[in-house]
Order: structure tokens, then C-alpha cells, then sequence
């Protein structure tokens, strides 16, 4: 169902040849042997190239927002700074996200092509070493036992699906692979619903699609690449349509309308795709704190479906729009080109649409006393602008789960959580003379379930991080008088350039990218959202 649109995504798509020395395919006895280190130096070059550099084509939809009378000046303060990171990230040094994202290969291998070894292992021990060379973050976290967790290290296990495929290349038999980093945050926005043929009416499907776009919020950083697949033979055919169709390798599927290819089972549907996008608009979020501009693009794909069922997905890719494709042929290894250089794609200046600069934002001292610092939140509104200067824990959900084992065993809070706000963030490793690695917000309601045990010692009164908080939090904050900042998400590597100009290691070390460390920063731009 998906192979000539798969082949027209590489038909279309612009290649670099990587020159690995002796390391070349052979042609032994009609078939395409692929040297087994050759699969892992393609890991290794296409993970290391998706952590720094986009696609031109995402770069572009960014920058024609700026251009766009229709975007609000919040919606230009969020991708003027996106591509801000994007040009900082293209420097090779600093991650386009601190999540680096669970590595994942989709790969079509031709029956010609053989390599006499376990592709999957050749596949993660490239990624391993991409992720360890760049300093990208280990993500992945192994169970030692039901409940019990730990950082593998070296960000593996990775999602790898290879399939079989016939050769009908006329230029030779070739292995194909679509390499992805998809993060935690545009993850956890998929949904499946297990829907009926009543959905299949134009009234409840509008309905549906609504409710479902002001559904995703903007804790995953958009602007987002939207995705909605209808129908498929099972559930899980239609997340791994859904998946693909957020690459863009599915592109090329004719629309309704148009001639369709004889055979052909997926469809595209132009309507729903502008349907979508108003709804997006009109859901007031933006490209986050509110816009036009929740989303960059839409794919709305139609599949076959069993009578009796209809499965319906949808999924975003962040801000963060890391996929490229790459394939091994007679000729070696071809990685798709990325975007290396900002100008030739980007001219111009990003400029500040929001004013958010000193003598401009008002600045907040965070070197003083809990009290003075919420005491200065409280005078100003919510919505306003702000930069933040001073020192801040970092922490996330595993240091939570520390803290709240401490209470549960009746144990005191370590003493730092009494001075300092708290960050919610993981960073990536730290490159060689940086002072930290790429270093964005994660999303603030994972922590919520803590709030109220810690709020009401006293404790992160003032946090720091992206997206929605719960009822929960909102009713703890009331009743101790807390605070919540949002930041941008998917600028990683302009906060750890321009605005990070100290980083300690505290607490868990064990932890990984989630111990405990106090940083200190200097006019970090954030919007008072609740308090």
C-alpha cells in the first residue's frame, strides 16, 4: 500500500554522498552485499546530522509566519526565536532540542541486498555512537524491576522496523531508511480512538477534529506538523501510517480528486487538511502563549477499514521536526541534505517581535528571598513578559519521585529546594567547552501530582517550564500562593548559548539527565501564566 509513495519521497528528495574510504558495497553473485560497518557509519552520520540540521522545506514554512500578516506578534516572538536556536544548533555544537528523542529507523531493503548480519544491532551501535559523539541526551530509561527504572546511557533500545521490499529500481537494488528523533513531548500528543462509521459524516467529524485540535495544547512545542489518519485494516497499521505521515515520506499520496494511481488504498484529503488548519487558528493557542499559529502544516490520509471498525489517529511533530532519509546503493552510502547554513534559506534578520530585552521586560532577581521574588510576580499580570536573572534548580520528574519518597518516609526536603525556583528541564550532555548542553523546558503537568506535599513545606512556590498545569496544581497554587512561568519550547540550544552562564551538578547523579543541578542564568525570557 505505501511503496510507490515511499519511492516518490526519495525520487524527490536531494542527497550528499558520504565518503566512507574502502568501506563500499560489493556485487557478489547478482546480489548487493552492504559491509555490516557500513550500516552503523549510516546511523552514526544520519542521528548525528537530524540533532542540528533541518530540512529546508521545515525552515521555510517557519519563516514564511514572519512574513505572515495573519501572525500574531507572539506567534513571531516563538519562530523568530525557533529559528534563532535553528542557526545556533547548525553550528554542529549545541542540540536543536535537549530532548534528542528516542531514536527511530523505518528501513526498506530490497531482496538483492544482503548483508549476513543482525541489521538492527549494526543499526543501534551507530546510533549509540552518534548519540555519545554529538553529546546528544540519553533519553531511554530500562526496568530493573515493574517499578523500578534506570538510564540505559546510551539512549537505546531504538525503534527499528525493516521491511522487505522487491527490486524495481532500473539503476540497481538499494536499502532505504527513514531516520527519526522523535521527542517525549510530540509523543505523548498521539492518540488513537477506537471510532465507528457514524464518525464518517461531515457534521461529526468536524465535531471530532475540533475537539481534538484545542485538545493538543502547547506543551509539546509547537508550531506544529499535524497528522489525522482515518481507517486502516488494524489499530496499530494505522499508528504506523500516522507515524510516517509526520515525516512527510507519505507526501507524495494522491489526493481525492485527483487521478488516482490504479491499486492505490491511501488517500489524502485536501478539504479536511484546510479545514484543519482554520480549526487550528481558531483555537486561539498559537505558536505558543496564544496566536494563529498552532500549526505549520496538516496531512489528513484516509485508509481502507474493516467494517466494523474505524480507527482514527492523530499526532503532531514539534517544532523540533527531526527526519531525513537516507539509502545505500552500488555507489555507498547518500544521507539527504540538510540545511547547514540558515541564509540561503532564511535571509534577513530574526527580529524580536515581542521587545523582550533588557530595559524593556521587566527584570526579575532570582538571587533573593522566596518571598521578595513572588512578592514582584504579584505586581505584574498575568501574560506579562519577563527575564529572569539568577540562580534555578533543575529538576524533573525523577527528582520529584526522590522528594516525594523522602516525605513518604517521613524524612526533611534537601535544603536547596527552600532558596531557589525550580526548572523543569533535562539537559543534553554538555560538548566540550560549553557550560551545558542543549537545555529547553519539559512539560510542567508531569510534575503536578507532586504539588501540594511540596508547596505546602514551602517548596517550588516559583517553577518554570512549558505548557498547561492541572486543576490540581491550579488549587495548589491558590492556596499557597505559588507561581508558574512558561518559557519557549524547542529553543534549547539559544538558552544554553546566550543565557546559561553557570551549571552545578547538586543532587542524584544516578539520575542521568534528570539529577538535580543549579544553574545560573541571565535574562531568560519567560511569561508570567498563572499565579
Amino acid at each position: 500500500m505505501l511503496g510507490k509513495i515511499i519511492d516518490k519521497a526519495f525520487s524527490g528528495c536531494s542527497f550528499r554522498h558520504v565518503d566512507t574510504g574502502p568501506l563500499g558495497p560489493q556485487f557478489r553473485e547478482g546480489r548487493l552485499f552492504i559491509p555490516p560497518e557500513l550500516l552503523e557509519r549510516a546511523a552514526l552520520e544520519g542521528f548525528g546530522d537530524l540533532g542540528f540540521y533541518f530540512r529546508e522545506s521545515h525552515l521555510k514554512l517557519l519563516a514564511a509566519r514572519l512574513d505572515d500578516s495573519a501572525s500574531s506578534a507572539n506567534d513571531k516572538f516563538v519562530i523568530s526565536t525557533l529559528l534563532k536556536n535553528a542557526a545556533i544548533a547548525a553550528r554542529g555544537e549545541l542540540a536543536l532540542c535537549q530532548d534528542t528523542g528516542t531514536a527511530i529507523v523505518y528501513a526498506w531493503k530490497d531482496e538483492s541486498v544482503y548483508t549476513g548480519v543482525d541489521d538492527v544491532s549494526l543499526l543501534e551501535k551507530g546510533i549509540a555512537r552518534a548519540y555519545k559523539k554529538n553529546h546528544f541526551r540519553s533519553s531511554q530509561v530500562g526496568a530493573s524491576s515493574f517499578f523500578d527504572e534506570y538510564d540505559t546511557g546510551n539512549n537505546l533500545p531504538a525503534q527499528v522496523e525493516i521491511k522487505s521490499t522487491c527490486d524495481v529500481d532500473p539503476a540497481g537494488p538499494r536499502y532505504r531508511f527513514l531516520f527519526a528523533a522523535k521527542g517525549g513531548g510530540s509523543s505523548n500528543k498521539t492518540g488513537l480512538f477506537p471510532m465507528t462509521k457514524s464518525l464518517l459524516e461531515e457534521k461529526n467529524f468536524s465535531a471530532f477534529l475540533e475537539e481534538k485540535i484545542n485538545a493538543l495544547g502547547t506543551a509539546a512545542c509547537p508550531p506544529y506538523r499535524l497528522a489525522v489518519v482515518v481507517g486502516g485494516s488494524s489499530p496499530e497499521f494505522n499508528l504506523e501510517v500516522l507515524k510516517l505521515a509526520t515525516t512527510e515520506i507519505l507526501d507524495g499520496a494522491p489526493f481525492f480528486g485527483e487521478e488516482h494511481p490504479e491499486g492505490n488504498r491511501i488517500f489524502r484529503d485536501r478539504y479536511w487538511e484546510e479545514r484543519a488548519m482554520e480549526m487550528g487558528r481558531r483555537s486561539g493557542l498559537g505558536a505558543q502563549f496564544g496566536g494563529n499559529d498552532l500549526l505549520l502544516d496538516v496531512r489528513v490520509l484516509r485508509l481502507p477499514r474493516h467494517a466494523a471498525s474505524c480507527p482514527v489517529s492523530i499526532g503532531v511533530s514539534c517544532a523540533a521536526h527531526r527526519n531525513m532519509l537516507a539509502f545505500i546503493d552500488r555507489g555507498g552510502l547518500h544521507l539527504e541534505s540538510l540545511v547547514r547554513s540558515l541564509r540561503e534559506v532564511v535571509p534577513g534578520t530574526f527580529s524580536d517581535a515581542r521587545g523582550i530585552a533588557p530595559g524593556i521586560a521587566p527584570g526579575i532577581d532570582l538571587d533573593r528571598p522566596m518571598d521578595d521574588i513572588r512578592r514582584d510576580l504579584a505586581a505584574l499580570p498575568p501574560g506579562t513578559a519577563v527575564l529572569l536573572s539568577g540562580k534555578l534548580l533543575v529538576a524533573r520528574d525523577a527528582a520529584h519521585l526522590k522528594w516525594h519518597e523522602l516525605l513518604a518516609a517521613g524524612e526533611n526536603l534537601p535544603g536547596y529546594l527552600y532558596h531557589h525556583p525550580v526548572y523543569y528541564a533535562g539537559p543534553a550532555a554538555t560538548p566540550p567547552g560549553k557550560i551545558i548542553g542543549s537545555l529547553g523546558p519539559t512539560t510542567a503537568q508531569r510534575m503536578d501530582p507532586y504539588a501540594d506535599e511540596l508547596m505546602r513545606r514551602g517548596v517550588t512556590l516559583v517553577t518554570l517550564a512549558k505548557g498547561n498545569r492541572s486543576a490540581a496544581w491550579k488549587e495548589a497554587c491558590t492556596k499557597y500562593g505559588g507561581f508558574y512561568l512558561g518559557t519557549i519550547g524547542g529553543a534549547a540550544a539559544l538558552l544554553a548559548e546566550e543565557h546559561v552562564t553557570s551549571s552545578e551538578l547538586i543532587d542524584y547523579p544516578e539520575l542521568g539527565m534528570e539529577a538535580v543541578r543549579l544553574i545560573t542564568v541571565r535574562d531568560l525570557p519567560a511569561f508570567i501564566a498563572a499565579g
